[in-house]
Order: structure tokens, then C-alpha cells, then sequence
């Protein structure tokens, strides 16, 4: 994996667009990140501290983050 790979994969997440239904507006109230729907992909995108803490809480509320 190239480093640009590796900072991209600390600074986003993507996830099919439905996975976030029903926690997108408490995702967005409660960290810094942009939500952007890409055809059936959602891509958040944050700092990589943002993304880290955003996906263990994803985790936690039963989301599969790759």
C-alpha cells in the first residue's frame, strides 16, 4: 500500500448510503466530518483522529466500517 493510500484510508470512510439510516444527522451533530454520496457510496471524510473516533463509534452502533 503507498502512503497516499494509507493517508486516504486515515482521512475517509465509505460505506453503501444506506448504512448510516437513522445515525447521519447524529454523525454529523457530533464529529467534524464532510458526508458526500457518491452513487451508492457515502464517503466521510475527516482528520484521521475524526475518522478513528467515528468509526469505532459506527462500530458500536452495529455499522460494518472496513
Amino acid at each position: 500500500m503507498s502512503d497516499a493510500e494509507r493517508f486516504r484510508d486515515s482521512t475517509q470512510i465509505v460505506l453503501p448510503v444506506g448504512a448510516l439510516d437513522g445515525l447521519r444527522r447524529t454523525i454529523e451533530r457530533d464529529f467534524t466530518l464532510t458526508l458526500h454520496e457518491q452513487g451508492d457510496a457515502l464517503r466521510i471524510i475527516g482528520s484521521p483522529v475524526e475518522i478513528k473516533e467515528a468509526s469505532d463509534w459506527l462500530a458500536r452502533k452495529g455499522v460494518f466500517v472496513p
